[in-house]
């Protein structure tokens, strides 16, 4: 059993049912698995959620554990941007997420690792 962070593109690929999602989500659940979202991913989904989703969206409160952003976060997260703001493009949503994982030593799941160029971080593979 792990603790793992979800990025955005993950939790919304399970939810518009891409083929592979469907599945490893549930089952990472099932084996005791904690998922685990942030104030920013829940930001990003509602930014992009129809009317009709938001019951399913409020629904992962259910599912997924939220972790909130300490001064210790957004310490590493500015950080972070000043690294890699300007030659990566890094925007603060990933700065967090990336401070997030770093420093709580989760695995980040992600489908877009160009944007965590920090070598400091762990993925999760499922």
């Amino acid at each position: 059993m792990a603790e793992i962070l979800l990025d955005s593109d993950v939790i919304i690929s399970w939810l518009r049912g891409k083929d592979r999602y469907t599945t490893i989500v549930p089952e990472l659940l099932d084996r005791g698995n904690t998922l685990i979202w942030t104030p920013v991913s829940i930001a990003e989904i509602f930014a992009g959620a129809r009317k009709s989703e938001e019951n399913l969206i409020k629904n992962l409160f259910l599912l997924f554990e939220t972790i909130s952003i300490s001064p210790e976060m957004g310490i590493k997260a500015g950080r972070y941007l000043n690294l890699y703001g300007k030659s990566h493009g890094m925007e603060l949503g990933d700065a967090l997420i990336a401070a997030t994982a770093s420093i709580n030593r989760f695995p980040l799941w992600t489908l877009n690792k160009k944007h965590y160029p920090m070598r400091e971080l762990d993925f999760f593979s499922p």
